[in-house]
């Protein structure tokens, strides 16, 4: 029983200044870094956007001009039908598929990377907010 109210009894350890002053220190480095990984994350990220942007662009004008070339084989195969034509049409199709396979994947691609940086940007603008917070304040303080 005695030895539960010694415990009790002990005093913490009390911070030193210094000690306070380089978790403080600490701290506002770790901020910092993070609003620089922020940063450098979101010119990544926006380089990647612009990448996956002009893909799904390119990507989208090849679908258009194979639809075209689609409707026109098959009227073609429509009034012909032989074996060259018939060829022809499937040989589309095929390339049309392709195409439309990999612009889905483009797609989900991009919006993926929409959604992290739209998250990192939320991210880097919380940072910088802290961070000239903490800056007006040492200029009060010092």
């Amino acid at each position: 029983m005695t030895k539960g109210w010694l415990r009790m009894a002990q005093a913490k350890k009390i911070a030193t200044a210094s000690s306070l002053a380089k978790k403080i220190q600490v701290a506002t480095e770790n901020l910092l870094s993070a609003k620089n990984d922020g940063e450098a994350a979101a010119s990544a990220l926006e380089k990647n956007r612009k990448k996956l942007l002009a893909e799904n662009k390119r990507l989208s004008k090849k679908r258009a001009v194979l639809t075209k070339k689609k409707r026109v084989a098959a009227n073609r195969l429509k009034k012909t039908p032989n074996a060259e034509n018939r060829k022809a049409a499937t040989s589309i199709n095929k390339e049309l598929a392709a195409i439309k396979k990999v612009g889905d994947k483009a797609r989900a691609a991009s919006s993926a990377n929409a959604a992290e940086l739209k998250a990192v940007k939320t991210s880097l603008k919380q940072a910088s907010a802290y961070v000239s917070v903490i800056e007006k304040a040492g200029k009060l303080l010092n």
